[in-house]
Parts: structure tokens; C-alpha cells; sequence
């Protein structure tokens, strides 16, 4: 049954139910847990193994010594921000944190008070909900095509590749190797070495890689991560090497609320920016905003 056969399936059960009944069938459709079970598959059960393992093997905030420089610019921003990793832990589990005292969604605006504020959370990866976005919703049939994850860090947007694609290959390319030890571990684990590899590189060693990509994924990739000049090297690194005509290109945020903090102008007929339908339903957990983020572009 495809969708427009759903949909008119779907009216006219509903033109069946009792008037006084209907309200309550319909907020039960948008608010029920239940109606979400059925989006869980054994892809998503996986996802949520592998999370399970990467959490034990992390801090709570999910960051390591080698990323000094990333904490040290979170506690520049204007507010006080935090890093919460989204693949590794969706509402449910900051609940429980911040229940256990391990972890606060507020901060105190004045010592003592009781006047709080929210935490800006920044994450570094893709929730489970962005992940099946990403790859049913923003991406096309990946088969026999070459997807560069540029930055993999934990390595959420290769596994997610890998259960929710048919991409033949899947690289990420992470410069921490402590990261890159990580993601390996996960990968021999599940038995995704067939058509997932790590390269432990700058991607700016990475000529090649880039060249024959047919997608490259970007994820928060640089701003936290690098000085102003060293991402201007390395944005005019990819903008020179990712040439391949057709080939596609996701970043969060988008190019241009990317680039325009460095005074980096976004070079005329290398993409254009693609239409995407952002009103999908992906999961309760899913933040519409979040999903606005993430922008597709196809090489010219």
C-alpha cells in the first residue's frame, strides 16, 4: 500500500467513527507512544545497541581530552552551553540524568535564586531521529554509491548508513584517534566492515577520497573544533575537491550560516542548494528545528 492508498484507507475509517469520538481518535494519534512503536524496527534496535555501547566507553557529555579546545569554546558563547550528544541520548535519558543529579537542563541566573534559565545543548551528531531523516527522507537510493562522512566522531552517520542504506561504501574520516579507535571497536563488533571504514586523516590529506565521493556529509564539523583560519583552509580544501558533478552534499548548519562568520564566500556554479520536505513524521523525539538544520546541496 503506498501512501495515497494510506491516506484514503485512512478517511474513510475515519468517516466511520462517531462524531462525538473523533476528537479523541485524532489526539490519540498524535500523542500515543503506542503508534510510535511501529516505526521501531530492528534497524533502530541496533542503533540503540550500539549507543548502549558507546555510552559505557564515554563521559556523560561524550567528550574527551583531545577536544580542549571545542569545551573551551562552548564556555565562550554568550550563554551557558553544554554538549549533549544526540545519538547517544534522546529526551528519555536526559530525563533520567537530570533526575539522578548527573546531569541540568537549567542554570542559575543568579547564585542562590531561584530564577534559572535553559542551557543551550549543542550536539556533535545526528539523533537516531535525524539518522532515519537523513537517509529515508533527505538522501536517494545510495546503492553502489560512496558516502564520506567528513568528521565521524563517534560514528553515528556510518552506522546509520550502514542499516539504512544500501551504500557500497561508507568512510568516515576523524583526526582524533581515540575516536577513530572507538568507531573501529563498533564496527568489527556489528560486523560492519564489509562496507564501513574509518580513515584516521585531516581531511585535507584526503584529495582523492573527496574526489570520488558521491556524498559527503558535514555534521558541525569545524566550528568548534578549529580556529577561523584553519576552517577557512580547510572549507577551500573541500570546496576545490569535491567536484563530482551530481554528487551530494549534507550540512548542518547550511553552507551559507556556515561560512559567513568567516567572511568566506560560498564560490558561484559549484552547488545549489536542494528542496527538502521537513514535514515528516520521524519519531515523538524528533525537533522539527533540528531537522530544518540540515541542508542538501547537489554539485554543479
Amino acid at each position: 500500500m503506498n501512501l495515497r492508498e494510506a491516506q484514503s484507507e485512512l478517511r474513510q475509517l475515519l468517516s466511520r467513527v462517531e462524531p462525538s469520538q473523533l476528537p479523541k481518535l485524532l489526539d490519540w494519534m498524535r500523542t500515543s507512544d503506542e503508534l510510535d512503536e511501529m516505526l521501531v524496527d530492528n534497524n533502530q534496535v541496533i542503533l540503540r545497541c550500539i549507543a548502549d555501547d558507546i555510552r559505557d566507553s564515554l563521559p556523560t557529555d561524550a567528550m574527551l581530552a583531545c577536544e580542549a579546545n571545542a569545551l573551551h569554546k562552548m564556555k565562550q558563547r554568550a550563554r551557558p552551553t553544554v554538549h549533549v550528544d544526540a545519538f547517544l541520548y534522546d529526551d528519555e535519558h536526559v530525563d533520567s540524568l537530570c533526575e539522578a543529579g548527573r546531569m541540568s537542563r537549567c542554570y542559575c541566573l543568579k547564585c542562590g535564586s531561584c530564577s534559572t534559565a535553559p542551557l543551550d545543548f549543542v550536539s556533535h551528531s545526528f539523533s537516531m531521529c535525524e539518522l532515519l531523516f537523513l537517509f529515508q527522507n533527505v538522501l536517494p537510493d545510495l546503492r553502489g554509491r560512496t558516502l564520506v562522512d567528513v568528521g565521524s566522531r563517534l560514528g553515528a552517520v556510518l552506522y546509520g548508513g550502514y542499516v539504512y542504506s544500501s551504500a557500497s561504501r561508507l568512510v568516515g574520516v576523524e583526526i582524533s584517534e581515540e575516536f577513530v579507535q572507538l568507531q573501529n571497536k563498533i564496527v568489527l563488533k556489528y560486523g560492519m566492515d564489509a562496507r564501513v571504514q574509518v580513515i584516521h586523516a585531516d581531511v585535507c590529506t584526503q584529495e582523492a577520497l573527496l574526489r570520488n565521493a558521491d556524498v559527503v556529509v558535514m555534521n558541525n564539523v569545524f566550528e568548534y573544533f578549529m580556529e577561523p583560519g584553519e576552517q577557512v583552509r580547510t572549507w577551500r580544501f573541500i570546496m576545490q575537491a569535491f567536484r563530482k558533478r551530481g554528487s551530494l552534499l549534507v550540512t548542518v548548519p547550511g553552507l551559507h550560516e556556515a561560512l559567513q562568520p568567516l567572511q568566506e564566500p560560498l564560490p558561484a556554479g559549484w552547488v545549489e542548494e536542494l528542496p527538502l520536505d521537513y514535514h515528516v513524521y520521524v519519531g515523538k523525539d524528533a525537533d522539527p528545528e533540528d531537522l530544518r538544520q540540515i541542508h542538501l546541496y547537489r554539485v554543479l
